[in-house]
């Protein structure tokens, strides 16, 4: 499978994940994974380093993933998105338009505090383009909060019915479009960002 490498240096590839692939295995122990297609490819070139995910992207999620190579540059990274000091932008369809043009979405989840701020770029006859900013890395934070205020994600089956909504889509309008970060080794200030994924960018031409 062709993953299109965004970045690479001696300590990390960023990649675009498409979606439908999973990032890492579920307790299902799935073998094809995003990261077991890349170290496979690692080995199969005869290179001395095993890639390791610094965070995670949902199945139906496409967009930018950072990998290191070796762990204590995993170890770095996945401290600095903890310490939240890695700038996350996303590309979501929600449903209806929004009360705000801009504004944000703190509620807990699974008993703990996530924020997530966003702002709508486009309004569409019955859906929105927002472009999101998660201030905290909750599992399916994007999802959940959007659900929470009565506006979910296009494509949305597991936190909304898709049957209540006209539009349909056959996954998560959702994309990881950037990334900003200092590089753990460099120190190099990194802002790196993609184009909208195929299938987004043609139900935008076909939903108005």
């Amino acid at each position: 499978m062709n993953i299109p490498i965004v970045f690479e240096d001696d300590w990390l590839l960023v990649v675009n994940k498409p979606a439908g692939l999973l990032s890492v295995p579920t307790p299902r122990q799935e073998s094809r994974t995003l990261t077991s297609i890349l170290n496979q490819d690692v080995q199969d070139r005869g290179l001395k380093y095993r890639l390791y995910p610094c965070h995670r992207l949902d199945r139906e999620t496409s967009g930018l993933l950072i990998y290191a190579k070796g762990r204590s540059i995993e170890e770095k990274m996945t401290q600095a998105f903890r310490d939240r000091l890695v700038g996350k932008k996303y590309i979501a369809f929600v449903h209806g338009r929004l009360p705000q043009l801009q504004g944000e979405i703190s509620s807990a989840i699974e008993g703990k505090s996530a924020l997530t701020k966003y702002k709508v770029i486009q309004e569409k006859s019955n859906y929105s383009v927002v472009e999101v900013f998660p201030l905290t890395g909750r599992t399916n934070q994007i999802r959940i909060h959007f659900k929470n205020i009565q506006h979910p994600l296009v494509g949305e089956d597991k936190f909304a019915f898709r049957k209540d909504f006209v539009l349909r889509f056959k996954r998560v309008c959702l994309e990881a479009q950037e990334l900003n970060f200092k590089h753990p080794v460099t120190g190099k200030n990194l802002t790196i960002s993609i184009d909208l994924a195929a299938d987004l960018k043609d139900f935008l031409s076909k939903h108005d």
